[in-house]
């Protein structure tokens, strides 16, 4: 198995700061969601004209990968827009520039499930990207968040649009936090369709999640890291740490360091 970041992490860093900081944490890649102010990745000045070739080498100088690329704006992936479609290609385009084989999508925005979510509609949506998603060999990962947290919702869309194209990035926190499902359960159903995993730690207080660094909270990591090496999955392990949305959390130097080691040992 493999270890990156997302760069949720590090909202202030720019791409040549992220990139340091996984080699000297020792990381094998870096997954990109958000360089500094720019949410939306195809409109980033780093991966604009003036930037692109400058950006291009920083990534292939630096020996390390781009683990996948995280869309936003695939969050309205359950909302009747058609941008929502354009924005997703839009991302699949930059995978090819940038050298990544994988995008993460969201089918539902939030990571509790929402009462009511159109599943025709998600899966109207998907099969519009699909054909262009194949053509040029970008994989779909479809997260498993709110209602498709539950492993067995989600395995019916995956094998419903039955495309070897579209996948699942499994958040560790999401089914067992919102399901109550244990990692056997999780990996049961979704296993073979399994390409990339995020990690993060957390404990419940007032029905909420409360991030905590590895090790620190409830999530049974160590159950889903031997159920992941059961299946045979060689991917990467992501550490998700929410620090864009929640200045609190520690820094992301102290977290960064502290998953690397951490990791490795539940391994």
């Amino acid at each position: 198995m493999k270890f990156s970041f997302s760069t949720i992490g590090c909202p202030d860093w720019m791409l040549n700061e992220v990139l340091a900081a996984a080699n000297d944490f020792g990381y094998d890649g870096v997954e990109i969601r958000g360089l500094g102010a720019d949410l939306f990745l195809p409109k980033a000045p780093c991966f604009g004209e003036k930037r692109l070739a400058t950006s291009l080498r920083e990534i292939a100088d630096s020996g390390l990968e781009i683990s996948c690329l995280s869309s936003d704006a695939s969050c309205l992936l359950s909302l009747p827009f058609d941008a929502v479609t354009d924005n997703i290609r839009a991302y699949i385009d930059l995978c090819v520039t940038v050298g990544t084989d994988k995008v993460r999508l969201l089918a539902e925005e939030w990571g509790a499930p929402s009462e009511y979510i159109d599943k025709k509609l998600v899966y109207n949506n998907l099969c519009k990207v699909v054909p262009y998603a194949e053509e040029k060999g970008i994989t779909l990962m479809v997260e498993t968040c709110g209602i498709y947290a539950d492993s067995h919702v989600m395995r019916k869309l995956i094998q419903s649009i039955g495309s070897p194209n579209v996948k699942v990035l499994w958040d560790i926190h999401h089914p067992f936090t919102y399901w109550n499902e244990r990692p056997s359960e999780t990996v049961d159903n979704l296993g073979e369709y399994i390409v990339h995993v995020h990690v993060k730690d957390s404990i419940m207080v007032s029905g909420r999640p409360v991030y905590k660094m590895l090790g620190y909270g409830n999530i049974p990591v160590q159950e889903c890291i031997d159920e992941l090496k059961s299946s045979g999955f060689d991917g990467y392990l992501s550490l998700e740490w929410m620090k864009r949305w929640n200045d609190e959390l520690e820094a992301p130097g102290i977290v960064f360091a502290h998953y690397i080691k951490k990791i490795k040992k539940y391994l």
